[in-house]
């Protein structure tokens, strides 16, 4: 989606472009020597490490997918001025790596989870399709669950699908783990994955973590990989530290760490509520399977899962309802997400229908392992739909008295023979399955709204936004000359007849209005160059310009700026517009670099829109990714009621302008308030 937006806007301004995908298939379109070459600059929209060597000299933009599906045309526009990269980084911000951008920690974790996620779908999707087709072809029930005949042509397929499985959790850790920590992090990541699926057997707890703890034991290690790499060590010791110190370190700290802390708690949880949920097994047959239902769904083969199945497994032969329960909640997070997939195709990348599909058919033969990649991506949105879901699927099939003679769920176990009450049990299965694929879809789409509004009360436009939300997860960061992503790469160019015309490079020095250039400012503000061109609609006069800003700071600039503002009469309450703008400020910096700030505030202490200008010959330090001072300050400020149209049209209108270097330089060396009126006169 973000390849075609782009695309799109690139033909509807004229600008030849060429875009590289990189999906579930591999790359495509992929980029020559000569594409990067005579490009103009390079837009990176991703969500995870994105190599970016071979764009080392070039103007470089990296932002989420999100970003390229929703303001394409602001990134074209923005990748005029993004700073050049120069060799080296990754975009995607992951520790040991560097960084094509300036991007928070949050979005490097995310980056992270994401890659480990992207690394596991293949283990999955192949372990779990070759588990159902032997299953399907080979298996039969048994009182112990469904079995093989020994040495079976059966029996091995479903041996290498189950050994894929066994390989999942080690690589989602361990690639999590990569993200942040590169090549040191991957065994202590690799290893406290395997702890998590399996580490039973090592230290004797009666359950194992799961993907929750994959997920905690990956990010261990990544962070743990690049603390130890901040360890100052003697000049002789540096060359083994990567492929001895730093892995033997962290993989014996992250293993005992998990044995002592983690593991014994979890086998702590196992005992306790396996001794609860025994006590409740003689409750209402709807509260019951609710309850089975919800652990069920919780986590997918860790403690709290295990905890239900086991005690349905243990009443086989004296209450097999119990286990009826368990069957008809097993299938619903693969059958739920695969069906959200299908329902709501334009929230999902083609790697997660890909995945959906196969989650369709792994949770046919019960396999709740299929859902695993997706509460992995997203643990907040899918794993309350799941367990929704499952309780759901587990209170219908206990009020219907559907029972299971055989410790298995999903609808292959019906067709077995092994269930009573099939009738119920497809229904109370297609009811969770369709709650848990609504809720998913409907939680997805209130974060891509929600993630949407932010990022047009950015620092520009998001511009070309739709109504679908972006693909599940994605982050909506604010647009800033260079961010953190990766996933697919995407390359502004212009093929040596771009109408993207080559971007002079900043100047390293504008120059200042000398000592004896004074402002003019005053009521009516016209000074020799006659009367002053109407500039942003009115909302900037004479009376909203200041040559020279006093004010050495952020915050002091913002106040001196407000009082300015008050002068026009549009400003009711100085002191809440300071707290508003600087609340803003708190959220993320409104410094774009290129020497350039818009601090901006939607509040009713404003009567109509107004604008300011101000200039810091020293410059202030407003927290800009590329480390200049701002020099040139706008200040925008409009009431809640005109915030949606007007705000965003202002800051289209300046961004815009403002990416023009020569523009800048004329704005900075205007001596007069009259000059620069004149010289923003220019902004249409």
């Amino acid at each position: 989606m973000a390849a075609e937006k782009l695309a799109q806007a690139a033909e509807a301004l004229g600008i030849e472009m060429k875009v590289e995908t990189q999906g579930s298939i591999g790359a495509e379109n992929v980029l020559d020597d000569n594409d990067v070459k005579e490009a103009d600059g390079i837009i990176i929209a991703a969500d995870k490490d994105v190599a970016l060597d071979r764009f080392a000299g070039k103007r470089v933009l990296s932002v989420p997918v999100a970003d390229g599906i929703h303001r394409p045309e602001q990134l074209i526009e923005q990748v005029r001025s993004a700073p050049v990269h120069v060799g080296g980084a990754a975009a995607g911000g992951g520790a040991g790596s560097g960084s094509g951008g300036g991007g928070k920690e949050r979005s490097a974790a995310y980056k992270a989870l994401m890659n480990g996620v992207s690394h596991m779908i293949p283990f999955v999707v192949v372990g779990g399709l070759l588990l159902a087709v032997s299953i399907a072809l080979g298996g039969h029930t048994t009182p112990k669950g469904i079995e093989f005949d020994k040495d079976s042509f059966w029996f091995y397929v479903n041996a290498l699908g189950g050994l894929g499985f066994k390989l999942m959790l080690p690589i989602f850790s361990g690639y999590i783990a990569f993200a942040l920590g590169d090549r040191p992090a991957l065994v202590p990541g690799m290893i406290g994955g395997f702890l998590a699926y399996d580490g039973m057997t090592i230290y004797g707890a009666d359950a194992n973590a799961g993907f929750l703890g994959a997920i905690a034991t990956g990010f261990l290690a990544g962070y743990l990989v690049v603390w130890i790499r901040k360890v100052k060590v003697p000049k002789f010791v540096q060359p083994i530290m990567p492929i001895i110190v730093i892995p033997i370190v962290s993989t014996l700290a992250l293993g005992l760490f998990y044995i002592y802390v983690i593991g014994q708690p979890i086998s702590w949880l196992f005992t306790h509520l396996t001794s609860w949920l025994n006590g409740m097994t003689g409750s209402s047959a709807i509260v019951l399977g609710a309850l089975i239902g919800l652990m069920i769904a919780f986590d997918m083969g860790g403690p709290v899962n295990k905890t239900a199945f086991l005690v349905a497994v243990g009443l086989i032969g004296t209450n097999n309802a119990v286990m009826g329960m368990a069957a008809a909640a097993i299938p619903v997070m693969p059958l739920g997400q695969g069906l959200a997939t299908l329902l709501r195709r334009k929230l999902y990348s083609d790697q997660e229908r890909e995945t959906g599909i196969a989650a369709l058919f792994m949770g046919f033969f019960g396999i709740s392992e299929g859902a695993i990649p997706f509460a992995a991506a997203r643990p907040a949105q899918v794993i309350p739909a799941n367990m929704l879901g499952g309780a759901v699927a587990g209170a219908i099939a206990g009020v219907a008295g559907v029972t299971d003679s055989v410790p298995h769920g999903g609808p292959i176990v019906s067709l077995f023979g092994a269930v009573g009450g099939a009738a119920m049990f497809f229904v109370a299965i297609a009811a969770g399955t369709a709650v848990t694929a609504l809720t998913t879809n409907a939680l997805i789409d209130l974060k891509g709204r929600k993630a949407a509004r932010q990022g047009a009360d950015g620092l520009a436009v998001a511009a070309g936004s739709g109504a679908d939300a972006p693909a599940a997860g994605s982050l909506v960061a604010e647009p800033v000359l260079a961010g953190v992503g990766s996933g697919a790469r995407v390359d502004a160019g212009s093929g040596g007849s771009a109408a993207l015309s080559p971007v002079a490079e900043p100047s390293t020095q504008p120059s200042t209005p000398s000592a004896t250039q004074t402002s003019t400012e005053g009521v009516g503000g016209a000074d020799a160059a006659g009367a002053s061109p109407e500039v942003l609609s009115g909302y900037l006069t004479s009376q909203t310009v200041k040559v020279q800003l006093a004010s050495q700071d952020k915050e002091a600039a913002i106040r001196e700026m407000a009082e300015m503002l008050a002068s026009t009469g549009n400003v009711r309450d100085v002191d809440e517009l300071v707290r508003v703008a600087l609340a803003r400020e708190a959220q993320g910096t409104t410094g774009l670099g290129e020497e350039i700030a818009i601090p901006h505030a939607k509040t009713d202490a404003v009567s109509s829109p107004t604008v300011g200008f101000a200039r810091s010959v020293e410059g202030i330090e407003w927290g800009s990714l590329d480390g200049t001072r701002a020099k040139l300050v706008f200040m925008i400020s409009v009431p809640e009621a005109a915030a949606g149209d007007e705000h965003l049209r202002i800051l289209a209108l300046l961004s815009r302008k403002l990416m023009d270097p020569g523009f800048r330089a004329r704005l900075m060396d205007a001596p007069t308030t009259g000059a620069v009126l004149e010289v923003l006169g220019e902004i249409r």
